[in-house]
């Protein structure tokens, strides 16, 4: 797929929930980010080991048809650009805040799994003005818990595999990078499938994406988001301070993360839901879409209700 300036052009008369392509330069970095649908702004934050093609098949066509969608690709993922530096989430979340503003959204429903959660805590707790409801998938933020799956012997998800890649992808010295690289469809390959229920959730097509993106030059990078969680679990500690209050909805796949997500989140947050979503591993948005879809629209139409 080649990213063009503006996918879409001018005038062109195109279905409600087609999808457009966009680049934009925010906070000094390019950003890629696709866009459909009409209506509230709904902001979809990817994790690692995906980009904003993990919302594609099912979620961002079923959401455009009430809302207008915006889904980016995070610094160093996907098609942005993938500098050196700033995968701390304060910076991340910023890049996103400025594209929202170049969109002219002054107030939007959120949306993050994995590391896209963290990312939309942090923006969430910057900007809590300009959040309506935040949605946080499968993660356990830096400073309120993430730790502790990094001690030996390793934590365990919802089926006793043990959580290993943590402390492995926050080794120094470029060490994770030189093993993984020349070998990114395997890693990504073990990745979607050893944290999944269902391991035929992510198709062929879609790890062919995956793999295009992150063994591009630079797309490694992203393992970064990793190394950063001692700067964020001090950053987050401090937003803390001041608990969010807009509702949030958490989820944990029964088979990974579980009801722990809701659980820490009540930690930084006053009005918190959620829960364990059965026959459900790291990846709710492809292994249960249906399920996701429903609750995403139930949550934000508490507003219209």
């Amino acid at each position: 797929m080649t990213v063009e300036e503006e996918h879409v052009a001018v005038g062109e008369q195109m279905p409600e929930t087609a999808l457009r392509h966009h680049m934009v330069k925010v906070n000094g970095i390019r950003i890629h980010y696709v866009t459909a649908g009409r209506g509230d702004p709904v902001l979809l934050l990817h994790g690692f080991a995906q980009t904003w093609y993990e919302w594609r098949r099912r979620i961002l066509p079923a959401l455009a048809e009430q809302y207008t969608v915006i889904a980016p690709d995070l610094r160093g993922a996907g098609d942005s650009e993938k500098p050196l530096t700033g995968y701390d989430k304060k910076t991340m979340a910023e890049d996103i805040h400025q594209l929202v503003q170049h969109l002219g959204c002054s107030r939007i429903f959120l949306v993050g799994h994995d590391f896209g959660a963290s990312t939309a805590y942090a923006y969430a707790a910057a900007h809590p003005e300009e959040v309506r409801r935040l949605v946080f998938l499968e993660m356990i933020l830096p400073g309120f818990g993430y730790e502790a799956a990094m001690q030996h012997p390793f934590a365990q998800d919802g089926l006793g595999r043990a959580i290993w890649h943590l402390g492995f992808l926050d080794s120094p010295y470029g060490i994770p990078e030189a093993l993984i690289s020349g070998r990114e469809r395997l890693f990504l390959s073990w990745f979607h499938k050893h944290f999944a229920y269902d391991p035929a959730a992510i198709s062929e097509a879609d790890l062919d994406e995956y793999v295009r993106c992150y063994s591009s030059p630079g797309g490694l990078r992203a393992l970064q988001y990793y190394s950063t969680h001692y700067s964020d679990a001090a950053y987050f500690r401090e937003l803390a301070k001041m608990l969010l209050t807009m509702p949030v909805l958490a989820l944990g796949g029964a088979a990974f993360l579980g009801d722990g997500v809701r659980q820490e989140m009540e930690k930084v947050a006053t009005d918190v839901r959620g829960g364990a979503v059965d026959q459900c591993g790291h990846w709710i948005a492809d292994e249960r879409p249906d399920y996701l879809i429903d609750q995403l629209l139930r949550f934000f139409g508490e507003e219209r209700s």
